[in-house]
């Protein structure tokens, strides 16, 4: 029990970082003191290989009666914490909690709830500001508009402790402000004057951050000293779009408008980037979202990487090896043409059958897929959106969830408690 809260608080507060150690339970790993977090956020350094991880799990799985569950207090919580229900019953949802409209008038391309926090949730507009929000008062409100990018905000990124964010903006400029009154503690200009897309912490090292830009440069930024890291930068085929890191920081992919993944080993070191895959997903057609994830169910045992790449679908992808190769699992179909859209996957993974993931679509709503369903895998539709939705985020005990629109609207959903 965590000190000084009740049952309830418990399971909230405490249930992702059991749940997230779980990811790494059935591997061999050690605590990196450099990952202890302002607010005692840990994070594990597993010390096996991908294909070592992925067959250490079938082992572990394997091995026990079919329908049985990792025997361990851990995997007891997290299915004490989903629920005996179906996932369309636990992914319904009772209606809109909260509608936020102060970027109404130009579209909110990204918003990210904070690392294990219930209650505060941070969007980027193309207004050239940011927004935090806390949904704890009554009624939710705007707690600080973070202002002084000169063009639109691309994307952001929270710390591990939520004290700092990381912006982007097509400006040029990288900027990092405190999240408590909204000050920029820093300005990082991009010394090709070129417009910064995208950006993503390092998982383990967060005065590391990682840019990409409109000139097809990828670069690894110092945030204390603001300069570029040596060796710590690499070019892709065209503007880079998105980004994401494996959970200890070791591979990096990177996704462009030209429809190219890349990964990359990430010197923990010395911030080094070496390339070393590329996977073409369509030829043309822009990465727009990358998601990450270690293993999503006791079916999908396998690292996956989530897509959405402009394609008409959502794309779901195995990771094989330790350079980051990628091979296709399953898609599922989206209206998906044209806008930068994004997609997560749900952040309790489930010991029970089925696992979902969560994206916006062109056609204004917001789709759950089971990721093991091969046909009608469509475990919930949210409508209400006035033009496409461009992302969508889940808090960390999954009881809202937040998406943005091109309209600049934010619905915050209320999942029904069961």
């Amino acid at each position: 029990i965590c000190p000084g809260r009740g049952v309830l608080s418990t399971l909230n507060v405490c249930g992702m970082a059991a749940v997230w150690q779980q990811v790494l339970a059935v591997d061999d790993f050690e605590e990196d003191p450099r990952a202890q977090g302002a607010r005692g956020h840990r994070r594990s350094v597993s010390r096996g290989s991908y294909q070592l991880q992925a067959q250490m799990n079938r082992a572990v799985y394997d091995e026990r009666p079919s329908g049985a569950l990792v025997p361990t207090s851990v995997a007891e919580a997290s299915r004490a914490m989903a629920g005996d229900t179906t996932l369309s019953e636990n992914y319904a949802f009772a209606g809109m909690h909260h509608i936020f409209d102060q970027h109404v008038h130009a579209a909110v391309p990204r918003l990210q709830f904070a690392n294990d926090d219930k209650h505060l949730l941070a969007c980027c507009s193309l207004d050239s500001t940011l927004s935090i929000m806390t949904l704890f008062s009554s009624p939710p409100s705007v707690k600080v508009i973070l202002k002084g990018h000169a063009g639109p905000v691309t994307d952001f990124a929270w710390s591990l402790s939520n004290d700092v964010i990381v912006s982007t903006s097509k400006d040029g400029t990288l900027r990092i402000w405190n999240t408590e009154d909204g000050r920029c503690i820093r300005e990082v200009r991009d010394p090709e004057a070129s417009e910064l897309l995208c950006c993503t912490f390092q998982p383990m090292n967060n005065n590391l951050t990682v840019v990409g830009n409109s000139k097809h440069l990828l670069q690894v930024v110092n945030i204390s000293t603001g300069k570029k890291v040596k060796g710590g930068s690499s070019k892709l085929t065209g503007r880079v779009l998105s980004m994401s890191f494996d959970a200890p920081g070791r591979i990096l992919w990177a996704g462009d408008d030209r429809g190219s993944i890349f990964s990359f080993l990430f010197d923990m070191a010395t911030g080094k980037l070496t390339k070393a895959k590329r996977l073409v997903v369509s030829e043309g057609s822009s990465i727009c979202s990358i998601s990450a994830r270690s293993w999503i169910s006791r079916e999908a045992r396998d690292p996956s990487l989530l897509i959405n790449a402009c394609v008409n679908k959502l794309l779901l992808y195995r990771v094989v090896d330790n350079e980051g190769t990628l091979q296709l699992k399953t898609s599922f179909p989206i209206e998906h043409g044209s806008q930068p859209l994004h997609s997560i996957f749900c952040p309790l993974m489930s010991f029970r059958q089925g696992a979902c993931v969560v994206t916006g679509s062109e056609d204004a709503c917001v789709y759950f897929f089971d990721v093991e369903r091969n046909t009608k895998a469509i475990v919930n539709k949210l409508q209400g959106h006035g033009g496409p939705v461009l992302d969508v985020s889940f808090n960390c005990d999954e009881s809202l969830l937040a998406s943005a629109d091109s309209t600049g609207m934010v619905i915050i959903w209320r999942r029904e408690q069961k």
